[in-house]
């Protein structure tokens, strides 16, 4: 009989997201995971090649707390409303903004930026414009809330809606 639950990737995610957020990026290691999973180290890399796998992960399961709506009438809202959600989970788990520069293609973050991209498509962008827009918004919004998460400034919603309307 079994004293633990079994070591999957999903355990071990959901515990690097636990440790993120009590420690920030620095304070995950892969030995102080495997401490929390109760296992070795060496456990891990069966689920996960190497840490950067790990944050990846992490970041992924973080936008996977980004609500994917259905496609509304006006694509400024959908757009605002990712946006929104997005930043509001950046801002939840103040590590993930830091992250979010380095290539995340987890199924969350394609996802949610293929409603953005949708939207911003129905709004007439397409091509390289598409691309430059879509972009803009990222750039905007992971800086808000890497600006607002690292303390620099307090979280502001209202400036962050006047910035939306600025680029929107």
């Amino acid at each position: 009989m079994r004293d633990r639950e079994p070591v999957t990737t999903e355990r071990i995610v959901a515990t690097a997201v636990a440790l993120l957020d009590e420690g920030g990026a620095h304070g995950l290691t892969m030995r102080r995971l495997a401490g929390r999973l109760a296992v070795t180290a060496t456990a891990l890399y069966w689920h996960v090649k190497t840490k950067d796998d790990v944050l990846d992960l992490a970041v992924d399961r973080i936008f996977g707390d980004v609500p994917l709506p259905a496609a509304g009438a006006d694509w400024r809202d959908d757009a605002r409303g990712l946006l929104r959600e997005w930043r509001l989970a950046m801002l939840r788990h103040p590590w993930a903004p830091g992250l979010i520069g380095r290539p995340v293609v987890g199924p969350n973050v394609l996802a949610r930026t293929e409603f953005l991209q949708s939207a911003l498509a129905r709004g007439g962008y397409a091509g390289r414009r598409l691309t430059v827009i879509t972009r803009v918004l990222a750039n905007y919004v992971i800086g808000s809330a890497l600006t607002e998460a690292t303390g620099r400034a307090a979280p502001d919603d209202d400036l962050f809606e006047a910035g939306l309307d600025a680029i929107l």
